[in-house]
């Protein structure tokens, strides 16, 4: 679709509406993430890990509209072509006066300000429970900057190069297929936080510290659910227009979910012995993930396909880290970058019309230029805050929690109940885990 089409299309007052509602839904997205995260860590930093997803609403709107929609989507409002960055026609959107005529500017720039918003928060799960705040919200600053806003513009915007890639490799015959973010969101955030969670290492008492496990299982359900609900408005919406493509797409992110969930659910019993409920939770990520490169491409049997996939993959995925001893604290790579590489393959051979060897390498191409340029930036930004302001909190803040270090406040207040309440249920992968390594017997079901 040219950049005068987008305009034309999200100029209709209909999917002005329609724009709108997706916005809200996606931005929903974000304390739904942090419900999610919240959940599945310790008590003593709940309210950190809620702060740090939250507070890249606060950070990532004011950059948007200083630079971030232009360096993103300059080129591709205008028309003029750019294969790396856009221009800087809209710095400051200084040039924008009433709403005649630029309706559908504000609108398309509202709809992915909320997927600007919601991607650095994705990286914020692997880095829980020892990070400075400060250092966090440098961070957010700098990798939305030098990360997240080029490979939007690479991806989707006007003349971006991962955008004209088929043009140049098949002549046109193809183009990289990813929708709603495969690429550009989780495949991005995904390996970003490998890269983060290399430099800053290890939690205190990673794999011998038993309390390391979810503190409110049904706060991680609740997040999963609005995640889930969002993730309508960021899978259909990114369509631009209420009509049959945005259905399907819809159609196809609540069966893969659903199938995801199934598969992650029974690889833990065929290997642990249990089916837990934070398996259920990742399992429907994973899906969510997994589908959205994918979703308007494929038929439903192709979504099941792709749902099925994720869930088994994505579960066993998350076991890797104690196995290669990285601590990705809450699965941020098991689940998005792994999540996000299987949907943007899987389309490759599954989409409807131009599935095949071509497209699928197409696809790795993208992904692959994705996983390493976002890896190699994000590993220099990270050293960077590590060596100059320093990114990681003390031990001593580290074992004490971080909301009363960062925040002085704390996310429960036992002070009536009489004491803490006791932990939840292990983590899915933490439990098998254990399971595997103990040489326990198996869980019935």
């Amino acid at each position: 679709m040219t950049p005068e089409e987008i305009l034309e299309q999200a100029a209709i007052p209909s999917n002005i509406a329609f724009l709108v509602i997706s916005s809200a839904m996606v931005m929903i997205m974000t304390p739904g993430l942090a419900f999610f995260y919240g959940g599945m860590i310790r008590v003593k930093s709940a309210l950190n890990m809620l702060m740090m997803c939250f507070i890249s609403t606060g950070i990532v709107s004011v950059l948007w509209v200083l630079y971030g929609f232009t360096v993103a989507f300059g080129d591709g409002v205008n028309g003029e072509g750019g294969g790396v960055l856009g221009n800087f026609d809209f710095v400051g959107f200084k040039d924008l006066i009433g709403l005649d005529g630029t309706g559908e500017i504000i609108t398309f720039a509202l709809f992915q300000l909320m997927f600007a918003v919601l991607t650095p928060a994705l990286i914020a799960g692997a880095l829980a429970e020892r990070v400075k705040f400060s250092s966090w919200m440098i961070f957010v600053t700098a990798w939305v900057t030098l990360v997240y806003f080029p490979v939007a513009h690479w991806v989707w915007g006007d003349g971006g190069w991962i955008n004209t890639l088929g043009e140049k490799v098949f002549g046109g015959e193809y183009d990289v297929i990813d929708f709603a973010g495969g690429t550009a969101v989780h495949i991005n955030a995904g390996i970003a936080a490998l890269a983060a969670v290399l430099v800053i290492g290890k939690r205190t008492g990673f794999k011998k510290d038993s309390s390391m496990r979810p503190h409110n299982l049904p706060m991680v359900l609740l997040g999963a659910a609005l995640l889930w609900f969002g993730w309508f408005g960021f899978n259909a919406g990114s369509e631009l227009a209420a009509d049959g493509v945005a259905a399907l797409m819809g159609f196809n992110t609540m069966v893969a979910t659903g199938t995801a969930i199934c598969g992650w659910l029974a690889y833990e019993r065929l290997r642990y012995g249990a089916y837990t409920t934070l398996g259920a939770a990742s399992g429907a990520i994973a899906g969510l993930v997994a589908i959205t490169p994918a979703g308007a491409n494929v038929n439903p049997m192709g979504a099941i396909a792709i749902g099925l996939v994720a869930g088994v993959v994505c579960a066993w995925a998350v076991s890797l880290k104690y196995k290669l001893n990285y601590d990705d604290s809450l699965d941020v790579v098991g689940v998005h970058l792994v999540g996000g590489v299987v949907g943007t393959l899987l389309v490759g051979f599954l989409a409807m019309e131009v599935g095949g060897i071509k497209q699928f390498l197409l696809q790795a191409l993208a992904a692959g230029a994705v996983l390493v340029y976002s890896f190699l930036a994000t590993l220099l930004i990270a050293f960077a805050i590590k060596a100059t302001v320093g990114f990681r909190a003390s031990e001593e803040e580290e074992v004490a929690g971080l909301d009363q270090v960062f925040h002085a406040e704390s996310g429960y207040d036992f002070s009536q109940s009489g004491g803490p309440v006791p932990a939840a249920s292990v983590s899915s992968a933490a439990a098998g885990t254990a399971v595997a390594e103990s040489g326990e017997k198996k869980v019935d079901a």
